[in-house]
């Protein structure tokens, strides 16, 4: 009799290498196999990129399919064995728990992802529904992965989601830097445009789809079909050998851990969320380039933070006046007794408007006009035109800031930021396969 698992993995890389996808890339290739009845792409799930005690990418995956209830053992089995051999088991702080769950994906569990995505979740409350739930699992140190391998198992994502193609290097050739040809890339990046994304950073150039540490990924490619990420990848030329590949659907580029609207007054120290208020001050750049200024929502104030390395965004915050309307999307975090919000995009809501005082201009020759002495009017210095009777006018001033949403470039996109190519093209649905989906 066939039931269906669902695996969720978690905390298995450390800085100095590892990769969790590349363990659900390993089981891809042993459970297929094996003769699994895959019910979905491997899951890629983000979690909530606030946390201080996050995995490099702080990011979970799961694995679902269907199998004969005979083979659960051998399928556990084989989990555990490359699980122990493809962590970074002797970094201290990695703590990889594999979580294994029968059956469909209940109400709880979705509970469990968004939480998970977007708040601060106790290990106990973890422990305490993988109980209820009869999740099995395996912990190999600490319980704390089992937030992430539970959420992963739970992020079943019926609402917006991408795809990400990854490629990895062979074991010889990790720790050294990555042989892709740049031009591949840029033909890439035009080639599927609109399909893919944050490829290429458009202000430095900088090259986006290869990482830069000591883990076995290659280049990853994100867009918004299985078909576009295995068209963009063969545009890539590689002059290292790529191990696998493998095509993971994901909650990436969705911005799924800003789903929350909150009020300043509820904020708590790492939660992710969506705040609405009016700027109570101007913006003040400190040292190091940073962006500060405080927002008020009516039910309390906040220091709102725009990095130096969110680059134009930057630009964008230090426009800002006192009064001006906005919504802002980011994670707080605890700052000198207090808190700050860390913003990750900036939508203007409603600029206000500036005016000045100034003297009225001459009707005829068009120059400013100048005093003629209290009580007397004004004149016009160039042609001598007096006016008793006219005073002071109020102008308005033109803003550098429209109304919009306003995004840092991608080289400071966040995993789950949504590229502003994506609005509008949130999507929902069932899996639609397309093969070949992973090699080997």
């Amino acid at each position: 009799m066939n039931v269906k698992l669902h695996l969720g993995i978690d905390d298995t890389d450390s800085m100095k290498g590892g990769c969790t996808t590349y363990i659900a890339a390993l089981l891809v290739y042993e459970y297929s196999k094996l003769g699994v009845s895959w019910m979905d792409y491997p899951n890629l799930v983000r979690l909530n990129p606030n946390i201080p005690w996050k995995t490099r990418g702080n990011g979970a995956v799961s694995l679902r399919f269907e199998v004969d209830k005979s083979m659960i053992d051998d399928v556990v089995d084989v989990a555990l064995k490359v699980i122990e051999k493809e962590s970074m088991i002797d970094d201290e702080n990695v703590d990889p728990v594999l979580a294994v769950y029968r059956g469909c994906i209940t109400d709880e569990l979705r509970r469990f992802a968004y939480l998970a995505e977007t708040e601060v979740v106790d290990v106990e409350y973890a422990l305490k529904l993988a109980d209820s739930l009869g999740v099995a699992r395996w912990v190999f140190r600490n319980p704390r992965g089992l937030v992430g391998a539970l959420a992963a198992i739970g992020e079943d994502l019926r609402g917006d989601y991408t795809y990400e193609l990854i490629a990895y290097r062979t074991f010889s050739m990790r720790g050294k830097p990555r042989m892709i040809d740049p031009g591949s890339v840029i033909a890439m990046d035009e080639a599927t445009r609109g399909e893919t994304y944050a490829n290429i950073d458009p202000e430095t150039g900088r090259i986006l789809v290869t990482p830069r540490g000591m883990d076995p990924v290659l280049y990853g490619i994100r867009g918004e079909t299985p078909e576009a990420v295995y068209r963009a990848h063969r545009f890539i030329k590689s002059y290292e050998e790529v191990e696998r590949w493998v095509i993971f659907r994901s909650n990436q580029c969705t911005d799924a851990h800003l789903k929350s609207k909150r009020t300043i007054s509820s904020l708590k120290p790492y939660v992710a969320a969506v705040l609405e208020g009016v700027v109570s001050d101007r913006p003040r750049i400190i040292p190091g380039g940073h962006v500060i200024f405080k927002l008020s929502d009516g039910t309390g104030t906040i220091d709102c933070a725009v990095y130096e390395p969110t680059g134009r965004l930057r630009v964008i915050a230090s426009k800002l006046v006192d009064g001006d309307r906005v919504r802002v999307y980011g994670g707080v975090k605890p700052f000198d007794k207090g808190l700050t919000f860390n913003i990750e995009k900036i939508e203007v809501l409603e600029a206000r408007a500036i005016t000045r005082i100034m003297n009225p201009l001459c009707p005829y020759c068009g120059r400013r006009m100048k005093s003629a002495g209290l009580g007397k009017g004004f004149r016009c210095g160039r042609c001598g035109f007096r006016d008793r009777g006219s005073a002071k006018i109020e102008i308005y001033m033109d803003r550098d800031l429209k109304p919009g949403l306003y995004l840092p470039p991608p080289r400071a996109f966040r995993h789950l930021t949504k590229p502003i190519e994506r609005y509008g093209r949130e999507k929902t649905g069932g899996v639609v396969w397309f093969y070949p989906w992973h090699e080997p």
